[in-house]
Formats: C-alpha cells, structure tokens, sequence
C-alpha cells in the first residue's frame, strides 16, 4: 500500500462520503493535533513544560517512525478529521504467540463526537488491520474503552487469554 494510500467511503449511517487515509510527512499537525485531543478525552493532564517535552519527542519519532513500524490512519469528512487511529510495530525473538516475531500495538483510536456512531473508527481500525496484515504481523493488540469494545468485537478482537504471568511496570521518568 503507498504512503498516503487514500480509500473513499460512504459512512454506515448518513449519506455524506468520508475519505480514510493513512498519514503522510504533511500530516505532523493533524498527528500532534489528534494526539493531544486523545489525552482530552481520556482527562489526561500536564504542566505545560511536559506538553512541550511530549511536542517535541513526537514529532521527533513521527519523522522517524512515520510508514515504517508507525501508521496513522484518518478518517476525515467535510476537510476535517472525525477519527483516527495508530499503528505501532514492535519486533522480537518468534516465540508461539508471535510466530513471525512482529506484533502491533493500536492506540490513540479516537473519534470526535459530533461523528461518532457513524463508522469513521471502523473504517480507520479496517485500514489499520489491513497495513499489519501486509506487515505480516503476527498479532495485533489494544487497550479498549467500555466504549469501543463494540466496535473491536466487531472486528474480530477478543480479550487476552489470562497468561501464567502477572503484567508488571517499572516506570523510569
């Protein structure tokens, strides 16, 4: 699929079309942009020297990372993003669960409410799947919302089998 690869749809509930895209280097604005709204909506917070810490380093890795273990996927209607969803890419020694030894991680999935219920995060999470698939990624894996556990089920994602290990963090900053 070529950077910026474009689709158009017409969204499942409404008659207006939506265009669902993955990101390209002109897209720094709309990343930053949609990434801050996200922890908005979460209720995240932070002094303002952290926000231009987190700035920075993301438009960092964005140049870095941006269509080679990074893809950004909008979805947008009337010139304007209604949703978007990311695509991290980690690698590893191959193991049983992740044969090929690729895995990805979808975060940041959001849609702005005036557009939601309207099939712009199905659409954006569709093109996402589809990019891991062309990876070869082994498996893919998120964290749901209450709210968008439907639409994940939807698409085929089933809660985590309990391991035999107990998830622990060590934070360093």
């Amino acid at each position: 699929m070529a950077e910026g690869a474009v689709f158009k749809h017409l969204p499942l509930n409404g008659g207006e079309s939506m265009t669902i895209r993955l990101a390209t280097p002109d897209d720094i604005d709309n990343y930053l942009r949609v990434r801050f709204d996200y922890f908005a909506a979460e209720g995240w917070t932070a002094a303002d020297d952290m926000k231009a810490d987190i700035r920075a380093q993301m438009t960092d890795y964005y140049k870095a990372h941006l269509n080679k273990d990074f893809y950004a996927a909008f979805a947008e209607a009337d010139g304007a993003v209604a949703s978007t969803a990311f695509l991290t890419i980690s690698e590893m020694p191959a193991n049983i669960f992740t044969p090929t030894g690729k895995y990805g991680t979808i975060l940041n999935v959001l849609t702005y409410p005036e557009y939601r219920r309207k099939g712009y995060s199905t659409r954006v999470l569709e093109l996402l799947i589809q990019k891991a698939k062309e990876e070869n990624l082994s498996r893919l894996q998120l964290s749901a919302s209450e709210m968008g556990k439907p639409v994940y089920e939807k698409l085929g994602f089933k809660p985590s089998a309990k391991p035999s290990f107990t998830d622990m963090t060590l934070t360093l900053i």
